[in-house]
């Protein structure tokens, strides 16, 4: 069962794109996180001569993403549907409270341009039958869906 948050605190994003590098080496990848800071105007936080870490929101997001990412691809290709070059998902996890108990929950934005809306949907649900991390936070917390596609 899952809990709606009342109170967002904090909020990590990812933007993953499809990379289909032909000549990468493995084993030699590498991550690229680009970091902001919680806070609204007015309210920036600035960090001098210290290196910025991401939040476990955003380390979580960029695993799910990646991971299902790659569920998209295996969907796809068994439903013998060829991805876009510029696929992309997005996703956000919010850390927040519900009373005194804290809560994450998490929103995807898919975007397929080119490829008709139900089969994008189609594709983006079952997508989340295969991701391992998907398995592991279903009924545990609140996750929403937004598919765009054509």
């Amino acid at each position: 069962m899952t809990t709606k948050i009342q109170t967002v605190l904090l909020t990590g994003k990812t933007h993953t794109t499809a990379s289909r590098h032909e000549n990468a080496r493995r084993g030699d990848e590498r991550i690229d996180i680009q970091l902001s800071t919680p806070g609204g105007a007015g309210n920036e936080i600035t960090f001098t001569a210290i290196h910025m870490h991401p939040t476990a929101e955003q380390l979580f997001a960029g695993a799910w993403s990646a991971c299902y990412t790659g569920a998209l691809g295996l969907v796809a290709k068994a439903k013998k549907v060829a991805l876009p070059s510029d696929l992309s998902v997005d996703i956000e996890v919010d850390l927040g409270k519900t009373g005194d108990a804290y809560f994450i929950q998490a929103r995807f934005n898919v975007s397929m341009p080119g490829v008709a809306l139900d089969i994008a949907e189609a594709i983006a649900h079952a997508a989340h039958e295969v991701c391992p991390y998907s398995k592991a936070v279903h009924g545990n917390i609140d996750v929403a869906m937004n598919i765009v596609a054509a």
